[in-house]
């Protein structure tokens, strides 16, 4: 997913649409876990990034991405960029 969205409507308040945006970031990551994985990989990981505009983007945690929606909320900016990308991954061990 790469999507600019705003925070900005005639009709619905800020903090309904940065609710509805977190809803959609879930929705997303929901879809792309549900899909086979290819063989010999374990799970589905997630490249993300967040900035004011796709220029700007920096890479960030998955589990960030909402305390940055919300933090725009607070900043009162207009509109912002998401970025979610799907990779299968392979487990690591840990160093012992």
């Amino acid at each position: 997913m790469k999507k600019t969205f705003t925070l900005i409507h005639p009709k619905t308040k800020p903090a309904r649409l940065a609710e509805a945006i977190r809803s959609d970031i879930r929705k997303y990551v929901k879809r792309e876990r549900r899909h086979a994985l290819p063989e010999g990989f374990d799970f589905w990981d997630f490249d993300c990034k967040y900035g004011a505009t796709e220029a700007e983007a920096k890479v960030v945690h998955l589990a960030e991405l909402g305390k940055h929606v919300q933090q725009a909320e607070k900043e009162e900016r207009e509109s912002f960029y998401i970025e979610i990308l799907a990779k299968p991954v392979k487990r690591t061990k840990k160093p012992s």
